[in-house]
Order: structure tokens, then sequence, then C-alpha cells
């Protein structure tokens, strides 16, 4: 591989430059006039959340409010969140949380969610995860009656229906906000067309959609035959001041030589998971002293744990199951590559994370993320072998490597909350 091409052509920006990126970013933020009232249905919050779902939900929220709008935020389910969120949310009082007693959560499958509700022997809950979702947007018209709005905003197919029965009582208009489809969840493989129906449901019954990255958007416009003049690009954020360093995980192996390599993720065939494992073969041919890291957890965990036994790697694979919001700074910072192999990536919210903690990264193009950061390393989720050679090159390099470290940390304070607000706020008053 001619590393030097990528030190040339790709990384010859200076700093400066992308300071001044950065800055132009933040002058187009114009804080809207007036107060929005907003009902706001969404699926989990920190610390109760079980991936970036519910800490996009939330970055993008806490702005929102910072920009004069009022926010009730519904969950399915109520929880103790009062101390955790007491200073950011009801410091303002401007984010009221309520719940609906449902026993729906993110990345759930049909299977997952009737097992879960046999197990727990609730009557309460419809035993199909289709009937819950219908059941959740009845229960919902209560949360219509008791509270005030102008506009309704609803994250992913989960709460379109909630949104469609709020927009028939209230009369009030609809923004669905897409950060996945079936046709990601999937992989781009068999999809569940019950699921796709709800989803072209709520794309039609929406004033506004609002998807995460062209990606997205491409495939709302392909895939469910809606306008694209109707949908509005929205690329997530990050707060990377709040990104703290950590230099201690993995002290020991780092101390004797060894590098890291780092996936994290839910470890899911969206993510792409065994294109990591596949890459790390390859990889270690080269540069035996290296290990990898998967971090996350998931339906695919066992046949991953059995791809690294048959390929012959168990020694050089580490598993660390669901990681806290602490210890990801630790490994990120720890790590001397990460990868987001992802197969199909509506954006990919730890790429930024990975970025801001100076982590040189290489990321799928068949991902949202790409379409916003340049310093990384941009390779097709199929291609192993490129990946192989993408990572060594990084390692081989210490230029190349800290090139990446550099540039990345600065480019990614371009990525933030309060300019994905400011652009939610353009698409309400899009609405007419």
């Amino acid at each position: 591989m001619q590393v030097k091409k990528y030190v040339d052509k790709k990384y010859k920006s200076s700093l400066a430059a992308l300071f001044e990126k950065a800055k132009s970013f933040a002058a187009d933020i114009v804080r809207p006039a007036g107060e929005q009232k907003i009902l706001m249905f969404g699926w989990e919050l920190p610390p109760f959340n079980s991936g970036g779902l519910g800490v996009a939900c939330y970055e993008l929220a806490e702005s929102l409010s910072r920009r004069g709008s009022r926010i009730t935020f519904v969950l399915p389910k109520k929880q103790n969140i009062k101390l955790p969120f007491a200073d950011l949310v009801f410091a303002s009082d401007k984010i009221k949380i309520t719940g609906i007693d449902t026993a729906l959560r993110p990345y759930q499958t049909a299977k997952s969610y009737t097992n879960e509700v046999i197990l727990s022997e609730d009557s309460r809950y419809d035993p199909s995860l289709l009937g819950e979702v219908i059941r959740y947007g009845k229960r919902a018209k209560k949360i219509v009656r008791n509270n005030k709005f102008d506009i309704i905003h609803a994250h992913d197919w989960l709460s379109f229906p909630a949104g469609i029965e709020a927009k028939k009582l209230s009369h009030k208009p609809l923004v669905v906000h897409v950060h996945a489809t079936e046709f990601d969840r999937s992989g781009d493989g068999p999809v569940d067309k019950r699921i796709c129906q709800i989803e072209k449901l709520g794309f039609e019954n929406a004033d506004r959609i609002i998807a995460v990255s062209q990606f997205t958007k491409n495939k709302i416009v392909r895939n469910y035959e809606i306008d694209p003049e109707k949908i509005d690009v929205v690329h997530n954020g990050i707060k990377a001041a709040d990104r703290v360093l950590d230099e201690n995980c993995f002290k020991k192996l780092k101390e004797s030589g060894q590098k890291i390599v780092l996936f994290l993720g839910r470890i899911t065939i969206q993510k792409g998971p065994d294109y990591f494992v596949k890459a790390a073969k390859k990889v270690i041919k080269f540069k035996p002293n290296t290990i990898f890291v998967v971090a996350g957890s998931g339906d695919m965990e066992k046949q991953v744990i059995q791809e690294a036994a048959y390929l012959g790697i168990s020694d050089k694979v580490v598993f660390t199951g669901f990681l806290d919001h602490e210890r990801l700074n630790s490994i990120y910072s720890s790590a001397d590559v990460y990868i987001m192999p992802s197969v199909s990536e509506p954006f990919g919210i730890v790429a930024l994370e990975a970025l801001a903690n100076k982590t040189p990264t290489i990321i799928s193009k068949q991902s949202g993320v790409s379409e916003t950061v340049e310093n990384v390393l941009k390779v097709d989720f199929w291609d192993i072998d490129e990946i192989a050679n993408k990572v060594i090159s990084v390692l081989d390099n210490k230029s190349l490597g800290q090139c990446l470290s550099d540039m990345g940390a600065v480019e990614v304070q371009g990525n933030n909350w309060d300019l994905a607000a400011t652009k939610c706020l353009q698409a309400y008053r899009k609405i007419r």
C-alpha cells in the first residue's frame, strides 16, 4: 500500500484551515425567535440506554431546549431518571419526561420481544411486537390530551403509530426522524414487510421527514417511494468536550508492545462484526503483536466468537461485552485504530466519538458519517483485504496515524448537536 498518497492527497489541509471550517459551522447557527413546544416520542435516554439511539435523542432534545424549545419527551416506560439528569434536564425546566407503560425498547426483533414478554409473565403487554407498537400508539392519546404542543416529533418506526395518533387527535404537524430503516437493520437482507409497512405509513403521514444522512434519505426514496423534497438531511453530532481521555485501559498490553484495534457497537449483522474478525486474521499474519477488541453485545455475539475460533485467532480477539460511558472513553483512547465496518450504517456516531478521542479511524463507505468527515480512511465493508491493508498502514506509519489523530480531532468539532438542532428547527419551519 502506498501510504504516502494518503498523507499527500488527503491530509495536506492545515490545522488552521480546519479550525476556520469549524468556526464557519458555528457562525451558521442562528437562534430562532420565540418558543416552540414539541411533543417528542423517543425510546430511551442515558444512562438507561442500550445503544446510540438514546444518546442521539437526548443530545438533540437538550440542544433544542437550549435554543428556545420546550419539550415533552415521551418514553415507552417511565424510569427513575430524575437524579441522573437533574443538572441538565430539569435545571432549564424546558424538558418534561413522561412515560407510557409498554414493553417496547430499541433494537428489538419480533422474536426477542415475544420471548421477553413470555418470560415476564406480564399480561398487560401484547404478546407480539407489532401488537405492542399499535397498543403504544393508542395509549399515546392520553399524553396528547394532557399536553399542549406545536410539533410532534417521532423517532424511528416503533413510535410512528404513536405520532400518527397524536396528529389525528391534535391536528398538529408530524415530523418523523429516521435513525435507521428496516433495510439497514436487516443488513440489506430479507426484511420484515410488516415493519416496512409501518415505516411507509409513518413517512406518508409525516409533514416532514428527517433523515440522519443522505445515505438514509436515498434508501427512503428508493425503498418506500417517498418524494425526496419531503425529506431533510440532519446529520448527528457529538459533544466532543465531554470526552475525557484515559490512557490506563489496556495499559499492560500496550507496555508489552501490543497494538490494539477496536470494534465498538452492537454485535449485529448491520454493524459488520464478522468482517472485523475476518480482517483481523489477515492483519495478524503481518502484525502478530496486535490485539483485536470487540466491545459491545448483540445477537451475533456467539457467532462472532465461533468465527474467531474457526479462524484460529481466539487468543488475539477480546470480547468486552457492553461498556458504559466512562469505560468507552478509556477504550477509545487506548486503541491504536478504530474500525467501523458497518454493512448499512445510517449515520455512525461512534466514528465521531473515536475521532474526538484522537483515535485513527477506518469507516465503511456504506455509512452516513462518511458524508461528514474526511480525516478518516474509508473502505467498502466487504473488502477485508483493504481493511487489513489500511490497519497495517496505520500501525506501521506513525506519521499517518498522527495525522489522522490530530486532523480528525479538529474536524469533528464541526459535527455538533447545536447544528443538528438548528437544522431540525429549519425543517419545522418548512411545514405549511
